[in-house]
Protein backbone atom coordinates (compact mmCIF):
# COMPACT_ATOMS: atom_id res chain seq x y z
CA UNK A 1 0.00 0.00 0.00
CA UNK A 2 0.93 3.42 -0.63
CA UNK A 3 0.79 6.73 1.40
CA UNK A 4 -0.95 9.71 0.38
CA UNK A 5 2.70 11.48 0.78
CA UNK A 6 4.06 9.10 -1.78
CA UNK A 7 2.06 9.79 -4.60
CA UNK A 8 4.58 12.00 -7.11
CA UNK A 9 2.64 14.08 -9.98
CA UNK A 10 5.47 13.07 -11.99
CA UNK A 11 4.93 9.72 -11.88
CA UNK A 12 1.51 9.71 -12.56
CA UNK A 13 -0.48 12.14 -14.40
CA UNK A 14 -3.91 10.13 -14.32
CA UNK A 15 -5.59 13.68 -13.43
CA UNK A 16 -4.84 15.60 -16.80
CA UNK A 17 -5.99 12.39 -18.60
CA UNK A 18 -9.05 11.23 -16.87
CA UNK A 19 -11.44 13.94 -17.86
CA UNK A 20 -11.79 16.33 -20.41
CA UNK A 21 -14.21 18.33 -18.55
CA UNK A 22 -11.54 19.19 -15.41
CA UNK A 23 -9.10 21.25 -17.10
CA UNK A 24 -12.25 23.83 -17.39
CA UNK A 25 -11.83 27.63 -16.18
CA UNK A 26 -13.45 28.90 -13.98
CA UNK A 27 -11.70 31.48 -11.51
CA UNK A 28 -8.91 32.38 -13.49
CA UNK A 29 -8.72 36.56 -14.66
CA UNK A 30 -8.50 37.57 -18.03
CA UNK A 31 -4.34 37.90 -17.92
CA UNK A 32 -4.33 34.83 -16.33
CA UNK A 33 -6.07 33.10 -19.35
CA UNK A 34 -4.28 35.72 -21.38
CA UNK A 35 -1.18 34.03 -20.45
CA UNK A 36 -1.51 30.56 -21.49
CA UNK A 37 -0.48 29.49 -25.04
CA UNK A 38 -3.09 29.98 -27.38
CA UNK A 39 -2.67 26.31 -28.63
CA UNK A 40 -3.25 24.75 -25.14
CA UNK A 41 -6.83 26.47 -24.92
CA UNK A 42 -9.86 24.77 -26.32
CA UNK A 43 -11.64 26.27 -29.44
CA UNK A 44 -14.57 27.83 -27.22
CA UNK A 45 -11.91 28.93 -24.37
CA UNK A 46 -13.97 27.39 -21.80
CA UNK A 47 -11.42 25.11 -20.44
CA UNK A 48 -7.66 23.81 -21.69
CA UNK A 49 -7.69 21.89 -24.77
CA UNK A 50 -7.60 17.83 -24.60
CA UNK A 51 -7.22 14.82 -26.88
CA UNK A 52 -10.02 12.91 -26.30
CA UNK A 53 -9.62 13.27 -21.96
CA UNK A 54 -6.25 13.73 -22.02
CA UNK A 55 -4.67 17.64 -21.24
CA UNK A 56 -2.88 18.86 -24.51
CA UNK A 57 -0.53 20.14 -21.91
CA UNK A 58 0.30 16.70 -20.23
CA UNK A 59 3.74 15.31 -21.93
CA UNK A 60 4.81 11.94 -20.87
CA UNK A 61 3.36 8.44 -20.29
CA UNK A 62 0.97 8.65 -17.62
CA UNK A 63 1.46 6.28 -14.59
CA UNK A 64 5.34 6.59 -15.56
CA UNK A 65 6.85 10.10 -16.28
CA UNK A 66 4.48 12.97 -16.94
CA UNK A 67 5.22 16.88 -16.63
CA UNK A 68 3.01 19.87 -17.21
CA UNK A 69 3.84 21.81 -20.15
CA UNK A 70 2.16 24.99 -18.41
CA UNK A 71 2.89 24.06 -14.98
CA UNK A 72 2.84 27.77 -13.87
CA UNK A 73 0.14 28.85 -15.94
CA UNK A 74 -2.04 25.97 -15.16
CA UNK A 75 -5.85 26.59 -14.48
CA UNK A 76 -7.16 26.92 -10.71
CA UNK A 77 -8.74 23.65 -11.35
CA UNK A 78 -5.63 21.83 -11.97
CA UNK A 79 -4.22 23.22 -9.13
CA UNK A 80 -6.95 22.12 -6.95
CA UNK A 81 -6.44 18.65 -7.75
CA UNK A 82 -4.09 17.09 -4.70
CA UNK A 83 -1.82 14.04 -4.53
CA UNK A 84 -3.93 11.42 -2.63
CA UNK A 85 -7.43 13.60 -2.76
CA UNK A 86 -10.28 12.17 -4.04
CA UNK A 87 -10.28 13.44 -7.84
CA UNK A 88 -6.78 12.19 -7.32
CA UNK A 89 -7.44 8.60 -6.51
CA UNK A 90 -10.61 8.37 -8.60
CA UNK A 91 -8.37 9.37 -11.26
CA UNK A 92 -5.19 7.06 -10.66
CA UNK A 93 -7.85 3.90 -10.53
CA UNK A 94 -9.32 4.76 -14.23
CA UNK A 95 -6.02 3.88 -15.17
CA UNK A 96 -5.17 0.72 -12.80
CA UNK A 97 -2.59 2.74 -10.57
CA UNK A 98 -2.00 1.81 -7.10
CA UNK A 99 -4.44 4.18 -4.76
CA UNK A 100 -5.31 4.72 -1.21
CA UNK A 101 -6.29 1.77 0.49
CA UNK A 102 -8.39 2.02 3.91
CA UNK A 103 -7.81 6.03 3.76
CA UNK A 104 -10.70 7.99 4.29
CA UNK A 105 -9.67 10.05 1.08
CA UNK A 106 -11.39 7.43 -0.97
Amino acid sequence: MILAVDLDCEACGACCSFSPSWPRFSTETEAELDALPAHFVSEDQGGMRCHGARCSALSGRVGSNTSCLVYDLRPDVCRACVPGDAACLEARSSFGLEVVEGSDLI
